[in-house]
C-alpha cells in the first residue's frame, strides 16, 4: 500500500519513535485526516536532530521557556554553541552575515511592549504568564511572533542550515562527532533504499525539505520517489540556493526524475516568509512545475509540522501520493 518517508526540521525533537508516532497522528487528524496504519501504509523517519543535538527533548533537558508555544515542546529552543559564527571566514563568512541581516537575527530578544520586558532586569514580572508575553509581543509584529520567540527559532535555523550546507565537523556530545551533510544524506539515502515498492512519498518539514532537496537533486544514489511534498521550507533562501550549485539553478533546479512536488506554505510561518512561492526558483528545463499552496496555519506560531500536517492541501496530497 506504500509508503510515507517522513524528514523533520530544525530545532531538537523527540525521540525517534515518539517524533513518528506524533506526526502519523498529525497527519490522520481533522475530517480529511490521513490514517497511514489503517491503509497498511508503512512510515520511516529520517532523524538526524542526534547529530546536532545532545540530546532528545523527551530525555531531559533545558528550555529556554516553560511554554509551550502551539507546538514547539519546551526543550525545542535550546541553547547552541554559536562560536561558528566568529571562526567563519570566506564563503561561510558571506552566508552568516548574509543571513543575519537578512532575518535581523541580531534583534534584541524582547520587544517594547512586552509586559516581561518592562520588569527591572533579574525580577521578572510575578503576574505575567509566557501566554501573555507572547501575545503582547506579537500584537506590534507583522509577523505574529515575539522575538523572545522568533529570535533563537531563527539562530537554531541558522545555525542547522550553516553546519548541513557547509558539512561542518559537529560534536553533539562527549565522544560523538558528525560532518553534517555526510552523516545526514547517508541516513537519507539509506532510508529511501530500504524502501521495496510503490507508491512512495517524502514528507520534509522545514530544514528537512532542504535536505530532501539536496539528495534527490544532488545524490546521485538516492533512490527515485513518486511525490516531495514540502512544508514550511526555506528553500526560497537565496543563501540557500546559492549553496546548492552547480547542481541548481533557476531555470532547471526541479529533481529530474521527481514526478510530483507539492510545496505547503504559511505567509507568517518566520522560516520561509522571506520566500515562500519557490515554483519560480526550481523550474524543469525553465518551466514551472512546483504546486504551491498558501495555507494559514493560525494562531501566533505558524511553523510547527503539526499545523501543516493538518492542513487538507497536505493530506490530500499525500493521499493523492500514495494512490488511497
Amino acid at each position: 500500500m506504500g509508503h510515507i518517508t517522513f524528514v523533520h526540521g530544525i530545532m531538537n525533537q523527540p525521540s525517534p519513535a515518539r517524533l513518528l508516532k506524533e506526526w502519523k497522528r498529525d497527519l490522520a487528524d481533522g475530517g480529511d485526516g490521513v490514517d497511514l496504519d489503517v491503509y497498511g501504509v508503512t512510515s520511516s523517519m529520517v532523524y538526524w536532530a542526534d547529530v546536532m543535538y545532545a540530546a532528545a527533548t523527551d530525555a531531559g533537558g533545558g528550555t529556554q521557556e516553560s511554554i509551550e508555544y502551539e507546538g514547539i515542546a519546551p526543550g525545542a529552543l535550546t541553547e547552541i554553541d554559536e562560536t561558528y559564527i566568529a571562526e567563519a571566514s570566506g564563503d561561510e563568512k558571506d552566508f552568516i552575515e548574509s543571513m543575519i541581516t537578512k532575518y535581523d537575527l541580531d534583534h534584541p530578544d524582547e520587544q517594547a511592549g512586552d509586559p516581561a520586558a518592562e520588569e527591572p532586569a533579574g525580577e521578572p514580572a510575578p503576574d505575567v504568564s509566557a501566554e501573555a508575553r507572547v501575545a503582547a509581543a506579537s500584537a506590534l509584529e507583522a509577523v505574529p511572533l515575539p522575538w523572545f520567540v522568533k529570535r533563537p527559532l531563527m539562530r537554531l535555523l541558522l545555525r542547522d542550515v550553516h553546519h548541513y550546507l557547509f558539512n561542518t565537523s559537529h560534536s553533539p556530545r562527549s565522544g560523538s562527532n558528525y560532518k553534517v551533510r555526510d552523516e545526514v544524506r547517508k541516513r537519507f539515502v539509506d532510508d529511501l533504499g530500504a524502501v521495496d515498492g510503490g507508491p512512495h512519498v517524502v514528507v520534509a518539514h522545514s530544514l528537512g525539505s532542504v535536505i530532501a532537496y539536496d539528495c534527490l537533486k544532488r545524490v546521485a544514489q538516492s533512490k527515485k520517489v513518486d511525490l516531495l511534498v514540502t512544508i514550511g521550507t526555506p528553500l526560497g533562501m537565496s543563501e540557500i540556493q546559492d549553496n546548492m550549485k552547480p547542481e541548481w539553478s533557476k531555470d532547471d533546479g526541479y529533481p529530474g526524475d521527481l514526478p510530483r512536488w507539492v510545496n505547503v506554505v504559511d505567509r507568517l510561518d518566520p522560516v520561509c516568509v522571506a520566500d515562500p512561492i519557490i515554483a519560480n526558483d526550481y523550474r524543469r528545463k525553465k518551466e514551472s512545475v512546483v504546486i504551491d499552496e498558501v495555507v494559514s496555519n493560525g494562531g501566533v506560531m505558524r511553523h510547527p509540522s503539526g499545523k501543516y500536517f493538518r492542513q487538507a492541501v497536505v493530506q490530500d496530497a499525500v493521499r493523492e501520493g500514495l494512490g488511497l
